[in-house]
Parts: structure tokens; sequence; C-alpha cells
């Protein structure tokens, strides 16, 4: 065990502590206080270094032992390790860009569900041009009662519009009768949008049922 406490201390070659030590040597089945003794072991034996940072004691592989490379050496190995961290940067990038094909499949449709989904869409399509063809020979898709109903609601409405319209005029004049600011600015100020500020008009739709649309109302976003 004391052997292969101190040959993981030569080959990291960096501080570490107790904890560090039995943690990586979990595998072995050597327990923290074992790694202990077996650190102060070596240390009595000058196999390893160490340094006390108060309650807790830094060990480290003797370095004398260790050959001190050369400065050519030194830059050799600089950049070699340069040329590896371009190719980790480059492998990452490759294995990004895998990654977003990988997700970009996952999220295409199955050939089963493609199957399912086109006959779905052939049944509408049927529906669709049944109803079209309908159409076109004049068939009535509607009785006369739901004509009626849906012209006697749609005539409320236009009623129901033209009313809020002469109250909203009303008491628009009264509001602004006396007052010094103009009114277009005011009703700036306060968010006010009519109906021809929405590019919209009552007369386009009042005789809708009887003679259809003068115009196609050009429709705006209300504030």
């Amino acid at each position: 065990m004391e052997e292969i406490v101190l040959n993981y201390m030569n080959a990291q070659n960096r501080p570490l502590n107790v904890q560090n030590v039995a943690d990586a040597l979990q595998k072995h089945k050597i327990k923290k206080t074992a790694v202990q003794k077996l650190l102060d072991s070596l240390a009595d034996k000058n196999a390893v270094s160490f340094k006390d940072y108060g309650k807790q004691r830094i060990y480290v592989a003797r370095q004398d032992q260790f050959e001190i490379p050369s400065t050519e050496e030194m830059e050799t190995m600089r950049a070699y390790n340069e040329k590896l961290q371009d190719e980790i940067a480059a492998i990452k990038s490759t294995v990004a860009g895998l990654e977003s094909d990988m997700r970009s499949l996952e999220s295409n449709l199955t050939s089963e569900e493609i199957q399912k989904k086109t006959k779905v869409l052939t049944e509408e399509n049927k529906q669709l041009e049944a109803k079209l063809i309908k159409l076109r020979e004049g068939t009535v898709l509607i009785t006369d009662e739901e004509k009626a109903k849906i012209e006697e609601q749609y005539t409320k409405m236009i009623s129901h519009w033209r009313k809020r319209k002469r109250i909203f005029k009303d008491l628009w004049g009264m509001i602004t009768e006396n007052m010094t600011k103009k009114p277009s600015e005011f009703k700036e100020e306060v968010g006010i949008e009519t109906d021809e500020d929405a590019g919209v008009s009552i007369e386009d739709y009042s005789d809708l049922v009887n003679k259809g649309p003068k115009m196609t109302p050009k429709r705006r976003k209300m504030s």
C-alpha cells in the first residue's frame, strides 16, 4: 500500500492533502486513516515532502528526483501544449456540431410518424375537396333558419356599435367643449382610438348582409 501511495504522489507531482489522496485511491480500498499513516511514514523516510498550514498538512513528491528540463525543452513542451489545446478546441467544435445535428435529427418525424400524419392530412384534404365541390355547385351549406339567425345577430351587433359610437361622440363633445388643448392632442395623450383612426368605418358593415362589403376594411392594432 505504501508503494501505491508513493507511485500516486510521484505521478501527480503536485501538492495534495490526505483527503485528496484517499479519494483518488478508493479503488484500492485504502481508508483515509491508512492513507494518513502511509504518507507520514513516507515523509519520515524522506520519500515525500510536506508542509503544515494550520491544522492541515500538505504533501508533495520529492522534487530532487525529477529531471529539470532545459529552456529548449520547456519551449518544446509549451509549443506542444499549445498544439494540443488547438486540437482540443477543434474537437470540441466538431462535437458541438455533431450534437446540434443529432438534436435536429431527433426533432424530425420518424418514417412511421410521417406516414400517420400523411394519412390524417390526406383525409382532411378529401373532406375539404368534397366541401369545395358542394360550394362550386351552389349547394347551400346552412339552412334558411340558420342564415336568418346569423343575420339577426349581425344586425344586433351593428346596432350596438352605432349606439356606443353615438354615446362616445356625445361624451367626447362634452369633455372637449371648453378644453384649451386640441382634442386630437388630448385623444393621443389618453390613448383613445376611434374607428377612423383604426381605418374602419361602420358604413362598410351596415349593408353587408344584403349588398356585400363595399371594401375590405383595413385593420390596425388597437392600443
